[in-house]
């Protein structure tokens, strides 16, 4: 890692979107180990900066401190309530006064910043040997900076196709089933159940395109990066605009994709897909809770396999993350609680609550197990083994160039006012002014 400095101030949150356990479920040993107090010290406090904004959530990881500190008398956590909104800005603040609480929740992407400027704990030595095992390579590279693990990855989203089983059976279309969907049956199916009607075979909500395209892009090996930090080149060639460029077909050659979907959020388009009048719809994996709450009586959906390219299944790990800051005192004690965090129990409520992927492969072969794989939970979990991380999320001015330079060219794409050699043109011209 680098020697402190200051956070740098031009990198910019990316959204939660989103956007890990022991292979056991009981819980990994809670007595803190190292330099924390014996039995006669006075009880130390841990502060746990929460971003948790979902009741189910917010409930859990309550749930999760109270049970910590009923078997931690001498070292207590306290949770400090923040939100998503505004955090990065508020972290630089407190690290650069000094102020930053201990124990720090934020996604994998944004963390990653501070750490290279030296303001996390390294992890390394203190991860729990079972966690360790618990969760996939790709995962464990995607919270690793400089050999350095500077947190415990513990929710995931992918981005899965959620279907009207009635729609694709009127179709005469048999649903898909296995371990993965190749783009073309998709594209087969989404043709295949577009009627003159009215009725679209997609509705794709991408107002927001970009981290849909970049993780997507895997599937095709469209890394876009290589590289790390402000030393990284931007390539876009075949394989980062495959999935642009067959959704706009899709959208704007054979007609199955709803063009006016392309302008809204992913929430948005999931009223078109409850009136039946889109077959399909691309969405963070979360979307499935608010599917399973909010569809109408009767609503007979399901979530296929994911959806596979020339390169294979893979979408790019972004998790939530538990960090320790690194001038915390009381650093070993709050690895600990990370460790008891992160256990199968733990992260099988929490994520269940959350309606997102447990980075660890016990936690979910729990929620698996508890919910019998109803309202989507199956494929949603299938999904998850399939995430790595991506290149770009190494890449010091991804964020800006995210926001600044990408979205706005792939919405002008989606809009047909530009061509898809005008879109690598902007990309790739965009990403040299960003990284100077």
């Amino acid at each position: 890692m680098k020697l402190r400095g200051s956070v740098a101030v031009s990198v910019i949150a990316l959204a939660a979107a989103s956007l890990t356990a022991c292979s056991s479920s009981d819980s990994p040993s809670t007595e803190p180990s190292g330099s924390g107090p014996d039995e006669d010290s006075t009880p130390i406090t841990l502060t746990f900066q929460s971003l948790s904004d979902q009741e189910g959530a917010i409930e859990a990881t309550q749930t999760i401190v109270d049970s910590w500190n009923a078997e931690n008398p001498l070292v207590q956590v306290e949770i400090v309530p923040a939100g998503w909104d505004g955090i990065y800005d508020k972290l630089v603040a407190q690290f650069n006064g000094g102020a930053a609480p201990d124990i720090i929740h934020y996604e994998a992407a944004s963390i990653i910043p501070f750490a290279a400027d030296g303001y996390i704990a390294d992890l390394t030595d203190l991860i729990d040997p079972e966690l360790r095992a618990d969760v996939s390579d790709g995962i464990w590279d995607s919270v690793t900076v400089d050999d350095q693990v500077i947190a415990v990855p513990t929710e995931l989203q992918s981005y899965v196709v959620f279907a009207n089983a009635t729609l694709l059976e009127a179709a005469g279309v048999e649903i898909p089933t296995g371990d993965t969907m190749s783009w073309d049956t998709f594209q087969e199916i989404a043709a295949a159940t577009t009627t003159p009607d009215g009725t679209y075979g997609v509705a794709w909500g991408l107002k927001s395109p970009t981290a849909t395209f970049m993780s997507l892009g895997l599937n095709f090996g469209g890394t876009f990066f290589e590289g790390t930090g402000t030393d990284a080149t931007i390539t876009v060639g075949d394989a980062e605009l495959a999935v642009p460029t067959r959704v706009h077909d899709m959208a704007f050659e054979d007609g199955s994709i709803d063009p006016v979907s392309l302008t809204q959020s992913g929430s948005e388009v999931l009223a078109t897909f409850y009136a039946g009048k889109a077959a399909m719809t691309v969405q963070g994996s979360y979307q499935a809770a608010n599917i399973a709450a909010d569809a109408p009586e009767g609503f007979d959906w399901v979530v296929l396999p994911p959806l596979e390219g020339s390169a294979g299944a893979e979408q790019s790990a972004n998790p939530q993350t538990l960090s320790v800051n690194i001038d915390s005192e009381h650093v070993e004690e709050a690895a600990e609680f990370l460790n008891y965090f992160a256990s199968t129990d733990n992260l099988a409520a929490l994520n269940q609550a959350d309606a997102l992927i447990p980075a660890s492969e016990s936690a979910r072969a729990k929620i698996a197990a508890d919910t019998a794989g109803a309202d989507g939970w199956e494929m949603t979990l299938h999904s998850g083994t399939f995430l790595t991380k991506a290149p770009f999320l190494s890449v010091d001015a991804y964020a800006q160039w995210k926001d600044t330079v990408a979205t706005p060219a792939f919405q002008k794409y989606l809009a047909q006012q530009i061509d898809a050699d005008e879109l690598a043109a902007e990309l790739t011209d965009g990403w040299e002014q960003t990284n100077r």
